[in-house]
């Protein structure tokens, strides 16, 4: 049974069926002269009033008549009745989120990027540019991970696992203009830029809310064990004699060790110094190395074939030797030593993030928080 969509289905000749409806408007679809003139505003209607950097802010649109009619900019596009307003009318823009063909916008995944402005949207009616509108979506932070795990290299064969990178947290409570107290870490890990963790203060727990995990890594796998020596065959006679056993396998290698666990630094600020509870830091060595295969056992030699002197005896072929038995793979690597206990740093408020790699939102949360107190 055929479903009404709202879009118009037409039978060909062949028997096709064909749909009136389509996503996308032609590239000359254009509103009305008429319509565009009598619209005095138009209106950005997000469905939510905040959300989590890198999700989508589904978003409806409005236009508003000089007699105070309300008309909606229209997501489908049916080309047998094409609607009065479209989304393709407007032009769209947004330093912090990506606007969508439909008029939704997906918002950039850095939670840095909005903190201070939030999700600006920016609209604008491409036949009259003079009517627009602009509408702030606050961000919040929910969405973001707070449990992170870095390991260091995996060994090469017969060489133990690289150490875990060095870890630092920065960790410290601002101010933004969505929240009075949020929570900011900054989490370094060896010479790779800083990315954040954000929480507003009163939804996070009084431990372990961040928690960042140094691991060595894995050792390198055991040297294979070396393959067994092939049996001798045997000589041709009358029986041939037995080939000669395989060689056996030799035994695989042990794995080597896994690496040791990073260094982990927590810098919080020394007015509040509880804050660097709020982070577990957790320094593991890493797992030991898989033992070498053992070599395969060598194949046994051939039976010695049936020869005599007389052709009238009946003589029987040499039995094949056996063949070797395989070696034993090699015992697993140990693991390799935990790193050192965290060090805790406390220093001023502005000092926890004193970094040249702090990017420039940081120097603006700071600069609020002052003017704020």
């Amino acid at each position: 049974m055929a479903r009404w969509t709202g879009c118009v289905l037409l039978l060909v000749a062949s028997g096709t069926a064909l749909s009136g409806c389509s996503r996308r408007p032609p590239p000359d679809f254009r509103p009305d002269p008429g319509l565009v003139e009598r619209i005095r505003e138009i209106h950005i209607n997000p469905a939510l009033s905040a959300v989590c950097p890198g999700e989508v802010i589904p978003t409806h649109y409005q236009a508003v008549l000089d007699d105070g009619t309300v008309l909606p900019f229209e997501r489908r596009y049916d080309r047998r009745n094409p609607p009065a307003l479209h989304v393709v009318f407007l032009g769209r823009s947004s330093r912090e989120a990506v606007s969508q063909e439909d008029g939704d916008w997906v918002t950039d995944p850095d939670p840095l990027l909005s903190v201070m402005t939030g999700f600006r949207l920016s609209v604008f009616l491409r036949a009259k540019p003079s009517i627009n509108a602009f509408k702030v979506v606050a961000p919040e932070y929910s969405c973001l991970r707070n449990a992170f795990v870095f390991v260091g290299p995996p060994g090469d064969p017969g060489q133990p696992g690289g150490d875990g990178p060095d870890i630092t947290v920065r960790i410290g409570v601002l101010g933004s203009p969505f929240y009075e107290r949020l929570v900011v870490a900054a989490i370094e890990v060896g010479s790779a830029p800083p990315f954040f963790v954000l929480a507003p203060a009163d939804e996070v727990p009084r431990a372990d809310w961040l928690v960042v995990e140094s691991r060595g890594g894995r050792g390198g796998r055991g040297q294979d064990g070396s393959p067994g020596t092939a049996g001798a065959n045997g000589s041709p006679g009358c029986p041939g004699s037995a080939g000669a056993p395989g060689g056996a396998g030799g035994n695989g290698g042990a794995g080597a060790p896994g690496g040791r666990g990073g260094r982990i630094t927590i810098i919080g600020p020394e007015e509040e110094p509880f804050l660097a509870g709020l982070v577990d830091g957790r320094s593991i060595g890493g797992p030991g190395g898989p033992g070498g295969r053992g070599g395969k056992g060598g194949p046994g030699g051939k039976g010695g074939e049936a020869r005599a002197a007389d052709p009238n005896r009946r003589c029987e072929a040499g039995s094949d030797g056996p063949n070797g038995p395989d070696g034993r793979p090699g015992p697993d690597g140990p693991p390799g030593s935990p790193g050192p206990a965290p060090q805790i740093i406390t220093v001023p408020l502005r000092q926890v993030f004193a970094s040249p790699r702090m990017p420039p939102p940081i120097a603006e949360l700071l600069e609020y928080s002052e003017r704020a107190r």
